[in-house]
C-alpha cells in the first residue's frame, strides 16, 4: 500500500491517510479481505507517530471501510463504502486544486504545471503507468 504524506499541506496527517485509504478502496487497488499494514509497520513507512495512524485507521473503522480483527491484524471491509463516481471526481478535484495552489506559489504558471502533469503522465509515473 503506497501512501504519500505532505507535511506541509495543511491537512491533518491523519486525515491524509484515511482519505488515501478510502481512494485506494475505491479503485479496488485495495480489495474487500485484504489486510492493512500494521500500525507500527506504516508508521515507520510514513515516518508518522503510530498514534497518528491508529487514528487513521480508527477513522476507517468507523466508516465502515475496515474492519478489525483482534490479534490479527485491520482488513479492507467486506461491505466498504465506495465511493461514486461524482464523489471521486469530488476529491479529485481537490487534488488539483491543491497542485495548482502549489504551483503557483513556486512561481508556475497553469500551462508550465499542465505541461508537468501531462510528462509525468506519459512518462509512467502515476499509478505505475496506468490511466
Amino acid at each position: 500500500m503506497r501512501l504519500r504524506i505532505l507535511t506541509d499541506s495543511g491537512v491533518p496527517i491523519y486525515f491524509q491517510i484515511v482519505s488515501q485509504v478510502k481512494s485506494l478502496i475505491a479503485s479496488g487497488t485495495l480489495s474487500a479481505g485484504e489486510e492493512l499494514p500494521a500500525i507500527r509497520s506504516l508508521a515507520e513507512r510514513l515516518v508518522v507517530n503510530p498514534n497518528t495512524v491508529a487514528r487513521a485507521y480508527l477513522e476507517l473503522e468507523r466508516a465502515g471501510c475496515v474492519v478489525k480483527r483482534r490479534g490479527a491484524g485491520t482488513y479492507v471491509a467486506e461491505n466498504s463504502p465506495i465511493l461514486s463516481r461524482a464523489q471521486r471526481l469530488r476529491r479529485l478535484n481537490g487534488v488539483v486544486d491543491d497542485l495548482l495552489a502549489q504551483g503557483r506559489q513556486q512561481g508556475f504558471d497553469d500551462d508550465e504545471i499542465l505541461e508537468a502533469v501531462k510528462k509525468r503522465c506519459g512518462n509512467g509515473h502515476v499509478n505505475g503507468g496506468k490511466r
